[in-house]
C-alpha cells in the first residue's frame, strides 16, 4: 500500500509539489522521539551561521556524534534502496554520510543512474527539482528540510519572466523561437530570435518555459558552449535571455569576445539598462549574494601577503573579481584547480566556506584561504543541518516519504527537454 501523502504548507518554486507525509502505522514510540527532535529543530531553525564560526574545527559535540552515529545506523539499515547526494557547499556533518559529493548537475546524474528507489537530496530545491525531472517514476527524490531554497533562483521567477517576455521580444525586435516548427532548430540567414538560456540554479518551472521556447540549460562549466548553440539558434540578429545570474552570463560572453555594452542588464518590471539594439545578450538582474561579496581588492590583499599565490574564483563573481583571478569555474573546476597546485602552493578560492575549508583540510600541504575573511556560509545550505538528515532516515525507515519533492508531469516535460539540449551539447 503506497504511503499517505498531502499538501505541505511550506513554499516551494512555482509549478512545484512538495508533500511532507507518510505511513501512520509507524510506531507511538518512534513519534514521540520524532515530536522531540522536531522541537529542537525548530529552536535552531531561525540561527543562521555566524561569520566568526571556525570551519576548520571539525570537533563534535556530544550531541552531534549521537546524530552522527543514529545516522550512521539507520543509513546502514536502509541498505542501497536509498542514496544520499551531497552538494559541495554542504558543511562537514552532511558531506561524511554523503554517498556522492558534487556539484548539481553531477549530482541529478547520480541521481538518474542510480537503481536506488529514494533519493535524499542534501542541497537546495532546485537540485531536488533537476533529480526529479531526470530519475524515473519509481524513484523518490526528498530533502531533509523544505526551506533550504536559493535566493539567486528566486530572482527570476515565472510569473516575472512570462510578464517581461513578450516586451523584449517587441523592443529587441525579436521572434519567439516558439512559433518555428522546431523551436530548437538553427536559424536561417534573416532570422533573429530571442533564445532563452537557464543557467541550472533556477526553478523547474523556469526550465519548462526555457524548454518550451527552444532553449536550454546551461551550468557553470559547459555555459560557453551552450551559448555558442543558443548564438546559432538565435540568428545573426538575433539574441539570448540568460537567467538568473548575470555575472555567469557576462563572464562567459566576454571570453567569447562580447563587448559588455552589447550585454544589457534587464531588471525585470522596468526594461534593459540600455537599448536592446545591438544587444548580443540580455542578462536578467540575478546574482549569487555569497559570490557577490568576493572582489578585486580581496585578491590584491592577498597578492601582498602571498606574492607567489594564486587565485581561483567562480564564474559567478563579478567581472572584476574574475579578471583579478588566475583562474575561474565551476566547484567541480574548483577542486581540479587545487588539487593540481604543488605542496607548499598558497591559494585564495572565491566560493562558498564550507567547500574552502574542506580543500584546506584536504591539503594539508597547500594554504589555502577563502578571499573573503569574514564570508558567511550559504544560508540555505547551511539549512541542511545533520538532525533534518536523522529525521527523515528515520521516517523513511517508518514507511514515510517525507519532504518529498515532486515536480508536476506538465512542468517536467519542457525542463526535460531544456535539460536534454544541454546534454546533447556536452556529449
Amino acid at each position: 500500500m503506497a504511503p499517505q501523502r498531502w499538501r505541505t504548507h511550506m513554499s516551494a518554486p512555482e509549478g512545484t509539489t512538495v508533500h511532507s507525509g507518510g505511513n501512520w502505522a509507524a510506531s507511538a514510540a518512534h513519534r514521540l522521539k520524532r515530536k522531540r527532535r522536531v522541537g529542537a529543530l525548530r529552536k535552531m531553525a531561525t540561527t543562521l551561521p555566524m561569520c566568526v564560526v571556525d570551519y576548520m574545527d571539525t570537533t563534535k559535540s556530544p550531541e552531534e556524534e549521537d546524530i552522527a552515529a543514529a545516522i550512521r545506523a539507520v543509513r546502514g539499515r536502509l541498505g542501497d534502496k536509498v542514496l544520499i547526494l551531497g552538494h559541495h557547499y554542504q558543511r562537514d556533518g552532511i558531506v561524511e554520510h554523503a554517498d556522492y559529493i558534487g556539484d548539481s548537475f553531477m549530482l541529478s546524474q547520480k541521481a538518474a543512474d542510480s537503481e536506488a528507489t529514494t533519493i535524499v537530496f542534501c542541497g537546495v530545491h532546485f537540485m531536488a527539482e533537476s533529480a526529479d525531472v531526470l530519475t524515473h517514476d519509481k524513484q523518490a527524490v526528498l530533502m531533509p528540510t523544505l526551506r533550504a531554497g536559493c535566493s539567486m533562483a528566486d530572482m527570476a521567477t515565472l510569473e516575472e519572466v512570462e510578464r517581461d517576455w513578450p516586451t523584449m521580444l517587441e523592443r529587441g525586435g525579436w521572434s519567439d523561437p516558439a512559433l518555428r516548427a522546431d523551436p530548437s532548430a538553427p536559424a536561417d540567414a534573416n532570422d533573429a530570435f530571442l533564445v532563452p538560456v537557464t543557467y541550472m540554479n533556477s526553478s523547474a518551472a523556469l526550465k519548462d518555459f526555457v524548454g518550451r521556447h527552444g532553449g536550454v540549460v546551461c551550468t557553470s562549466s559547459n555555459a560557453r558552449g551552450v551559448l555558442e548553440w543558443a548564438f546559432e539558434r538565435a540568428g545573426e540578429r538575433g539574441a539570448v535571455l540568460f537567467f538568473p545570474d548575470q555575472h555567469l552570463g557576462r563572464n562567459t560572453g566576454l571570453k567569447m569576445g562580447l563587448e559588455e555594452d552589447r550585454m544589457p542588464v534587464w531588471i525585470p518590471a522596468m526594461g534593459a539598462s540600455s537599448g536592446l539594439d545591438d544587444a548580443r545578450i540580455v542578462l536578467w538582474h540575478g546574482f549569487c549574494s555569497v559570490h557577490k561579496r568576493f572582489t578585486a581588492e580581496q585578491i590584491s590583499e592577498f597578492r601582498t601577503r602571498h606574492p607567489e599565490g594564486v587565485v581561483v574564483v567562480h564564474p559567478e563573481c563579478p567581472r572584476a573579481t574574475v579578471e583579478a583571478a588566475d583562474a575561474d569555474g565551476s566547484t567541480e573546476y574548483i577542486k581540479r584547480f587545487i588539487d593540481a597546485q604543488p605542496p607548499g602552493s598558497s591559494i585564495a578560492v572565491g566560493t562558498e566556506i564550507n567547500m574552502v575549508a574542506r580543500m584546506a583540510k584536504e591539503h594539508p600541504d597547500k594554504h589555502i584561504e577563502c578571499l573573503d575573511a569574514e564570508v558567511c556560509p550559504c544560508s540555505t545550505m547551511y539549512m541542511i543541518h545533520p538532525a533534518y538528515l536523522l529525521d527523515v532516515l528515520e521516517r523513511l525507515e517508518a514507511g514515510e516519504l517525507p519532504n518529498q519533492v515532486v515536480v508536476p508531469a506538465s512542468v517536467q516535460e519542457g525542463a526535460l527537454l531544456a535539460l536534454e539540449r544541454m546534454l546533447s551539447i556536452i556529449e
